[in-house]
């Protein structure tokens, strides 16, 4: 590569350098327009061949466009100057130029005869195209020499004579048998452009749309302009510019095949071209229909002839572009039909919306395509069946919207036979099942989301009952039952018990109060330990409070607290449920501020905002708090979904925390 690039500069630059000199020796020699056209021409010949070879270089045709292009400049342009300008000021070598430039024409066109065999891959199209660039080279050489000494090529001579010609020289037997080879193998090499082109598929067929298209206008306008060379100065004017578009086509089938759509390009010019040619005739034929009656002049004929001609322009318009695309561009039409159909068997319910994924595939020739749909909640993008994903793996993306807000995207390789723009009017055209499968995904989101949360919620009540089982047995139920046998022993002691000492041993025969006084203690003692178990049991439970409202329960709440609380709350009363799920939210925002966030100042917020409560809880504290498995958190946001709400914490490092439910609570 390294060797290479030096010398497609060189290239490039020595013909830059020598189009400059033809230039100057051709100014008012000749007509200006004969001049630029064909320096144009050389030109783009070695700029693609040298942007193909530098970017290609394993690419032959790149080399030869860089070859022929230069051969043209030197041979034809620069030659031709030069003989101009010598017969002009009599300078030496004129006649020399003047024969070379004559006959560059036919080393020129076997550049041509080796592109069509050649493109797009640099390599023949098989086997049996081995023998076309030797016939080829031999008509060239025999027709090089045939027209090189030729008594009747003074015409291209400023002196009107050849003074090179050889007059014994059977000239015309040679044009004669060398012209046939040359032609034949030009036409051969078309042949097989058009053979390459029908067997074609994939990337190469994309390339040689391009190409193929530029040898067709070529093909009409060449031979036009090289039977009138003699009759009219507009037969080089067509050459120049007819050979101009293949260089140029070339280039852009090798290197940027995808940046345009030449399908869509070929059938919308003749899908317009028919409907103008339509339109006008059916203008023509109300105008002279009408104008029997109301007079060719009358206002009313022309605005007849326009509402009809504007009637019929969708219809005519829908209709030219089918019937176009299923001939000029049957990919497009293909395409744009199997989505159609897709959408009605969703219409009819006959497909569910989701296997709009795979019918994309089949289409863009992806089986790997992949459709993420956007849930406008959540702000992510899931598959079909609700996982989330990203939507920046590395394929080409096709965004979907409606209006400003997105809907999916489609991820897929680009390697399918479809340009950019028929792919997204493909995607475009299939928006209606994306959305409804979109919203089927959202509505199975929250579906799972919801199940989840209830089992969270089962699973919450159910471990709390078994804790609270657990520490009635094991704490207050054991004291109590402890308690009761104090009690009875107390009682045995007060009535059953033995006195002391009997009077004769010197005791007062009646029971030891000191005995039943350290029972008594110890039931007091066991007792005041139960009724502190039970009111930590009872610290996760509806407060007695709530009965007076929300407001006095959580102004119970910030009374408690070790830190300063401001607590506004609405005077009115709510559903006992709201009421508990919003005390709830502000025992534990509480909990969090002062236990795990070192907050200085806690503010509980209720709002009554149309049919919604919107308790907020917010902090001072270090923040970084979020809903985790088997949090407090969690269990907030399990809470809130079961009475249909929306939980959401705002808790960013170093910027506090804001806890935000809204419960609905009716109006």
């Amino acid at each position: 590569m390294g060797g290479r690039r030096p010398a497609v500069a060189g290239m490039f630059g020595t013909a830059v350098v020598a189009e400059l000199a033809a230039i100057t020796l051709s100014w008012r020699l000749e007509p200006a327009y004969d001049t630029l056209l064909y320096v144009l021409f050389n030109l783009a010949a070695v700029g693609a061949g040298a942007v193909i070879a530098w970017r290609r270089p394993e690419n032959t045709i790149g080399w030869l466009f860089l070859g022929f292009g230069l051969l043209n400049t030197l041979a034809s342009d620069l030659a031709h100057g030069w003989g101009l300008r010598a017969a002009a000021e009599g300078w030496p070598g004129g006649p020399v130029g003047e024969a070379i430039s004559a006959v560059s024409w036919l080393p020129s066109g076997y550049g041509w005869v080796l592109t069509f065999l050649l493109f797009p891959t640099g390599r023949l199209p098989g086997r049996r195209w081995r023998a076309v660039p030797w016939i080829g080279a031999a008509g060239l050489l025999i027709s090089m020499t045939a027209w090189t000494l030729s008594p009747d090529r003074g015409r291209d001579f400023v002196s009107g004579r050849n003074p090179i010609a050889v007059e014994g020289l059977p000239t015309g037997l040679l044009l004669a048998v060398g012209m046939p080879l040359f032609l034949g193998a030009l036409l051969a090499a078309v042949v097989s452009l058009a053979v390459r082109f029908r067997r074609s598929a994939g990337l190469e067929r994309q390339q040689l749309k391009w190409f193929v298209l530029a040898a067709a206008v070529a093909g009409v306008a060449l031979p036009t302009s090289f039977a009138l060379w003699y009759v009219s100065p507009a037969a080089s004017v067509l050459a120049a510019v007819a050979l101009t578009g293949l260089p140029l086509a070339a280039s852009a089938a090798i290197l940027r095949y995808r940046l345009y759509d030449i399908d869509f390009f070929i059938s919308r010019t003749v899908a317009y071209a028919g409907l103008t040619v339509l339109l006008v005739a059916s203008y023509a034929v109300v105008t002279v229909a009408l104008g029997t009656f109301l007079g060719s002049g009358s206002a009313w004929t022309v605005a007849v002839a326009t509402l009809v001609c504007a009637v019929l322009f969708r219809p005519l318009r829908t209709r030219i572009q089918d019937v176009v695309d299923r001939r000029f561009n049957r990919s497009r039409y293909d395409a744009l039909h199997r989505m159609t159909t897709f959408l009605d068997d969703v219409r009819a319910g006959r497909r569910p919306p989701e296997d709009v994924q795979p019918v994309l595939g089949k289409i863009l020739g992806d089986p790997g395509l992949e459709l993420l749909v956007f849930l406008p909640e959540s702000r992510r993008y899931v598959d079909l069946r609700g996982t989330a994903r990203d939507d920046a793996d590395g394929r080409q993306r096709i965004a979907i919207e409606r209006g400003d807000q997105p809907v999916g995207v489609v991820l897929y390789d680009g390697a399918g036979p479809l340009g950019p723009e028929l792919v997204r009017r493909v995607v475009e055209l299939g928006g209606l099942a994306v959305e409804i499968a979109r919203l089927r995904a959202e509505l199975n989101v929250q579906l799972v989301e919801v199940t989840a949360s209830r089992a969270r919620i089962v699973a919450a009540t159910h471990a709390e009952r078994r804790r609270i089982e657990r520490d009635l047995h094991d704490g207050a139920q054991q004291r109590l039952v402890s308690i009761g046998l104090a009690l009875r022993h107390a009682q045995h002691q007060l009535g059953l018990g033995k006195p002391t000492a009997p009077p004769e041993l010197g005791g007062s025969g009646e029971p030891d109060v000191a005995a039943v006084r350290a029972t008594l203690d110890g039931a007091v003692a066991e007792a005041t330990v139960a009724i502190g178990e039970l009111r930590e049991l009872a610290r996760g439970l509806p407060p007695s409070q709530l009965d007076a409202g929300l407001g006095p329960a959580c102004e119970e709440l910030a009374r408690r607290a070790p830190v300063p609380v401001s607590v506004r709350m609405p005077e009115r009363r709510f559903d006992s449920g709201v009421e508990a799920a919003a005390y709830f939210i502000c025992c534990e925002g509480l909990t969090n501020a002062v236990k795990h966030a070192d907050a200085t100042r806690v503010e509980l917020i209720a709002d009554h905002d149309r049919e919604q409560l919107v308790v907020r809880v917010v902090d001072d504290g270090i923040g970084g708090a979020a809903p985790r498995g088997g949090t407090g958190l969690t269990g907030l946001a399990d809470r809130v979904a079961a009475l249909g709400g929306t939980f959401q914490v705002d808790s960013r490092p170093g910027a506090g925390t804001t806890l935000v439910a809204e419960l609905p609570c009716g109006s």
